[in-house]
This record gives structure tokens, C-alpha cells and sequence, in this order.
């Protein structure tokens, strides 16, 4: 298999590099005033301005070729026919099929997934219409005002993500609750709040068998059982899953489980039926417009060429500066309250995707891989850790993500809001040169000895890349382009690197090592062979929660 670094126009690259690393950003935009206007997008209701990245013509053309060297286009095609990509686990992956909103046929092995797709769709739009209109009610007859999603990784950061990003096109009657963590202390903050008699569960796990998901849900269905009845589960937990038996084995009516496929990765998830909660959150209607968006990006995607493709050129700009510049961060900083949960999520989409050590032919790879995702809401970043990415000694791009619609009418605050995004992105670019330091202390009339010593300390390198990502509201649509921008993000970046972006083996090892360490905390097993570190923490724990019996706390 072609490494990266063999391909022509990587050598190219190398080459840009070393010629243009000294070159700032400043200049690039005093040589080219068009700059801002062709380093501009807009597509499918995002604006995005690349303009701020240490990029000229040249080193974009490369890019591109890089990309087309890479296979790119052919494995995009390959992607939305269907053919099983990722290969360690044989499976196509379609979540372009879950918002395909023409419904031309996506076949796998041979049969068109879109009719299962839309059956689905339908079926969680009778329910959420359902709980809504005060229709389905629980075993009091009185309708649900609380909803628990309990579910982990894709399971709960997508829907997490998107209930609260779309906050105001939540139903007023509905309270939407997402329990991830199996520290009880999640589940029971939750299960304080609400009431059984008006409380829906959501059970999200493929296969039905996650341990976290399972323990969390396990622990919940007994907290029901003090008020309901057996026979009352129906009305109040539902199934997100695949595995219909271990749904019927927990106790749920499999008439209320809602159906998605091995095509369906789980950080790709949020538009199958894991999208329930949003669903029921949104509506309907507006879980389709979310699809749309989607949709429109996936279009644009598939049929623009490379060069005005917003999604590969984002992917292309990460790959310029994490293995040419040593950048091995990227910083998303949503200037929203409701886009707080946003990183988390881009966070996982990305490094789980992206973080792999194997080519797809199982060789070593040859190039730094997928970038550690951080970030934070940008107003409160800039009070936080925007010092290291203006004066640092890291390369980090930042996405600046910001509406231009106002979210409150409260006077002023989105103006400062805004003015605070155009801002960073300015000073990132600009920095502040020695002189220009030394001219402002000067007119705060500091003596000569003072300003010296200070300038230094004053002074900002600049010609730090960002990316300014606007919408001009955040609504459904646009949350739903905003995010399958970024999954094609990541596609691409995986594409040029030659390595699967759709297994994530790395999360098994540990969860197998806890299985045996869990049996020897509780005495099920007697002590294994560890390490004399993790043998250590097992006896600190026995003896910290075990009887001299030798029974321990959890089955006390």
C-alpha cells in the first residue's frame, strides 16, 4: 500500500513548507487583496472563511492533488455505493443512507437499505408524535414530562449534543435527561428529579449487551419497579438497538424498539434511531430538517469538485499543519452557550475515527494521524487557555463557530458576542509586532526602561490558523450540514493517511481487562496476575470494601 509521504505531491509540499513557513500571514494578505474573497465558502447554510491559514494558491493546489493521489475521489464513490470500507469489521458505512432524502437506492450486499431506512423514520415519528400530542401515557395515564436517555459514546453525545444546541425548538412539556456514565452518581442525580409514573426511558445500545449502558439501565428499570408493575415497563422504556432478544430478555415490548444496522458506526449515529431523543425533543418535522441539511452537504460533498469541496478542503488544511507544521491539536471553540456540547462531540467523531497507528493493510503508518480535539465555548476559552494558542509554542488551528442570527434579545450581548469572534480571529492572524507593542506602552506614558522590559512580554507572533464558521442561525438544518460537514472532515483526513476511520479497536482492550478486574474486586475470582502496580490498587480496594468474610460492598 502507497504511504502518504510516497505520493508526488507530498514531496511538493515538503518543499511549500520549507519555503513559506517564515512567511506570515500579513503579508499573504497585503500581496493578495482578493485573499478573503476566494479563501471563502458558502454552502448549504454555512458560511466559511479559510482566508486566516498558512496556505497560498500553490500549497492548496497540492493538496488537492494530494487527495487525488490518495484515492479520494474513488473512495468517496466507494463510500456511497455502499461497498463495505471498512474492512476489519466487513461493513459498508452509510450513514449518508439515514438523510439520503431522495431515496435513490443504496445497496448492500444487493438489497436497497433505503425502504428499512424510512420504515424507521416513519416508526419514530408515529411514536414521538405520540408522546408529544400527550397521546401515549404511562401507567397512570398521565403524559411523559421527563425523558432518560441512557445510552454511552455516540449512544449519548449526539443526541446530547443536538437537544441542547437546539434548546428552543425543544417541546416546553418534555425534559430531556442523558445518563452515559456508570458512576451511580449521574443515574441518581437523574432519577431524583423525575417520577416514574411520567418517565420515559430510553434504552440506546446496538447490541444490548454495553456494560455501562446495561448496568445504568438495569439500575433504573429496578428503581420503576418500586412504583410500576411488570406489565407497566412497556409504557415507560423503549429500545434503540439490534439485538431484539436481549431487548425482550430486559423486559421491553420489542414492538417499542427502534431498528439500526451494522452500517451505522455509533459516532455516526445521532441521524438513525439514536436520533430518538432529538426526535421526540424536536419533532418530527424538525428531525427532518436536520436530515436535510445533511443531506445537502452530502451532495455537495459527492459532486463538487476537490477544490471548492468544502469538507475536503477542511480536511486537506488539517492535514497541511498536522504533519507538516507538528500541529497535533485542534481547537473547536463554538462562540454559543447552546454549542457548549459541541467539542465534546467533534471530539469524539474525530479521535475515535482518526486515532489509529495501522494503515488498512495493517502496516505501520508513516505519518502523524488524527489531531487531540479540545475545545471549549470560545467567551469562555479566551479566559482560559486562548493564552497558550496566541503566545504558546504550539501550532493549534482553531474553528471559530459563531450565528449571526441573535440567540436572545437581550440588548449588546451578541454584538460583544460577535466582536469577540472577529476579534480572536484577527489577533490569531495579526499578532502584535515588537514596534507595535513598544508604541502602545509609550502612550500609556511608561518610562523607556519599563517598556523595554515589557515589550517582549507584549509582543505576539501571530500567524496562528483559524477557520470562521458562521451560520446564520443555528437551527436544525444547519446544525444537520454542520455536522456532516465535519464526519466528511474526517473521512477525507482518514483517506490521506491510508488508515480505516470507521473501526475503533482501540476501545476494546480496556474494557476487556475490566471484566477480570471487576470479578476480582467483588471475590468472584480469586487474585490474578497483574503487574505489581494494578495488583496493588485490587487489594487497596478489598480491603477498603470487603468483609473479613470476604464479601465486598456491591453485593452487600
Amino acid at each position: 500500500m502507497t504511504t502518504p509521504i510516497d505520493l508526488p505531491a507530498w514531496k511538493k509540499l515538503e518543499q511549500h513548507f520549507i519555503n513559506t513557513k517564515g512567511t506570515h500571514m500579513r503579508e499573504m494578505f497585503i500581496q493578495d487583496p482578493e485573499r478573503a474573497q476566494r479563501y471563502w465558502l458558502e454552502v448549504a447554510g454555512l458560511k466559511v472563511d479559510f482566508s486566516k491559514n498558512r496556505v497560498n494558491d500553490e500549497i492548496l493546489a497540492d493538496l488537492v492533488k494530494l487527495a487525488e493521489q490518495a484515492g479520494l475521489p474513488e473512495r468517496m464513490k466507494q463510500m456511497f455505493r455502499g461497498d463495505k470500507i471498512n474492512q476489519t469489521e466487513n461493513r459498508s458505512v452509510l450513514h449518508i443512507a439515514l438523510r439520503n432524502r431522495t431515496n435513490n437506492p443504496i445497496l448492500v450486499d444487493g438489497e436497497d437499505v433505503m425502504p428499512k431506512v424510512n420504515a424507521v423514520l416513519r416508526k419514530m415519528g408515529d411514536f414521538s408524535g405520540a408522546v408529544r400530542s400527550g397521546q401515549w401515557l404511562g401507567y397512570t395515564n398521565q403524559v411523559i414530562t421527563d425523558v432518560v436517555n441512557i445510552g454511552i459514546g455516540g449512544s449519548d453525545l449526539g443526541p446530547l449534543m443536538m437537544c441542547t444546541a437546539l434548546k428552543s425548538f425543544g417541546h416546553p412539556r418534555l425534559n430531556m435527561h442523558f445518563v452515559s456514565n456508570v458512576d451511580g452518581s449521574q443515574l441518581r442525580d437523574v432519577l431524583n428529579k423525575v417520577h416514574p409514573e411520567t418517565t420515559l426511558f430510553i434504552i440506546a445500545s446496538k447490541t444490548f449487551t454495553t456494560q455501562e449502558t446495561l448496568t445504568n439501565a438495569h439500575t433504573a428499570r429496578k428503581w420503576f419497579l418500586q412504583g410500576g408493575s411488570e406489565q407497566d415497563i412497556a409504557k415507560h422504556f423503549v429500545a434503540v438497538s439490534s439485538n431484539k432478544e436481549a431487548v425482550a430478555e430486559f423486559g421491553i415490548d420489542t414492538d417499542h424498539m427502534f431498528e439500526f444496522w451494522d452500517w451505522v458506526g455509533g459516532r455516526y449515529s445521532l441521524w438513525s434511531a439514536i436520533g430518538l431523543p432529538i426526535m421526540l425533543y424536536l419533532g418530527e418535522e424538525n428531525f427532518i430538517e436536520m436530515l436535510n441539511g445533511a443531506h445537502l452537504i452530502d451532495q455537495h460533498f459527492i459532486n463538487t469538485p476537490l477544490h471548492q469541496n468544502l469538507p475536503v478542503l477542511l480536511g486537506l488544511l488539517g492535514v497541511w499543519y498536522i504533519n507538516f507544521y507538528g500541529g497535533g491539536s485542534h481547537v473547536i471553540a463554538p462562540y454559543d452557550q447552546h454549542l457548549h456540547r459541541l467539542p465534546k462531540f467533534i471530539q469524539q467523531l474525530d479521535m475515535e475515527s482518526n486515532g489509529k497507528q495501522v494503515q488498512m493493510n495493517g502496516e505501520p503508518v508513516s505519518t502523524e494521524t488524527g489531531p487531540i480535539i479540545w475545545g471549549e465555548t470560545g467567551i469562555n476559552g479566551q479566559h482560559a487557555f486562548f493564552q497558550l494558542l496566541h503566545q504558546g509554542t504550539h501550532i493549534t488551528p482553531v474553528d471559530l463557530i459563531a450565528s449571526l442570527e441573535k440567540r436572545s434579545n437581550l440588548p449588546g450581548h451578541h454584538e460583544i458576542l460577535l466582536s469577540n469572534v472577529f476579534a480572536q480571529a484577527e489577533a490569531f492572524m495579526r499578532g502584535k509586532t515588537p514596534e507595535e507593542a513598544r508604541e502602545e506602552l509609550k502612550k500609556q506614558g511608561l518610562p523607556e526602561n519599563q517598556i523595554e522590559a515589557l515589550v517582549p512580554h507584549k509582543t505576539f507572533s501571530g500567524n496562528r490558523p483559524t477557520n470562521l464558521i458562521l451560520m446564520n442561525k443555528v437551527n436544525p438544518c444547519n446544525m444537520g450540514s454542520l455536522i456532516a460537514m465535519y464526519e466528511h472532515k474526517v473521512f477525507v483526513q482518514g483517506v490521506i493517511w491510508g488508515i480505516n476511520s470507521f473501526d475503533q479497536w482501540g476501545v476494546e482492550l480496556g474494557k476487556q481487562l475490566s471484566k477480570t478486574i471487576l470479578a476480582e474486586l467483588t471475590g468472584k475470582i480469586d487474585p490474578q496476575k497483574h503487574d505489581a502496580s494494578t495488583s496493588h490498587l485490587i487489594r487497596l480496594y478489598r480491603q477498603t470494601n470487603c468483609a473479613e468474610d470476604g464479601t465486598c460492598e456491591l453485593f452487600k
